[in-house]
């Protein structure tokens, strides 16, 4: 396998969401729809997401509010409660018998970002005996 076999993300690779703009700045902007968002929480400087084109059940993102293109650009209240919500969600995930938990970031397009500006945390949520998620993502078979 020389590539992520998920082409339910085809769409958001190639922009053909119908969103104008940034995907991620309309949902932040957008209090109002939260549900129809996928919202499950928003902090002070972050939010949390279900992930519309998942690698696995569960799959959730972690988005700052401003759009920084670069890690390096978060002020550290940003950073921080990034940090605390990613632990907060492994906690909840860890919380299932057997789960296992990838989290991440891919910080541009060749480290395989398919929307590499904001940047985002990964929390990929997998079950012991499930498809194991690395198989997807690590060519591991």
């Amino acid at each position: 396998m020389k590539m992520i076999w998920a082409t339910w993300q085809k769409k958001i690779h190639t922009n053909e969401t119908n969103m104008p703009g940034c995907i991620f700045c309309s949902i932040a902007n957008d209090t109002s729809s939260d549900d129809d968002n996928l919202v499950l929480y928003r902090g002070k400087h972050n939010y949390i997401v279900m992930n519309l084109y998942p690698y696995t059940s569960g799959h959730t993102l972690i988005i700052p509010y401003r759009h920084i293109a670069d890690y390096r650009d978060l002020h550290q209240e940003e950073l921080l409660e990034m940090c605390q919500l990613e632990q907060k969600m492994i906690t909840w995930y860890k919380c299932i018998p057997s789960a296992k938990v990838l989290a991440g970031m891919n910080v541009n397009r060749v480290a395989g970002a398919g929307i590499d500006s904001p940047i985002h945390r990964h929390i990929v949520p997998g079950i012991e005996g499930d498809s194991n998620f690395m198989t997807t993502i690590a060519e591991f078979v």
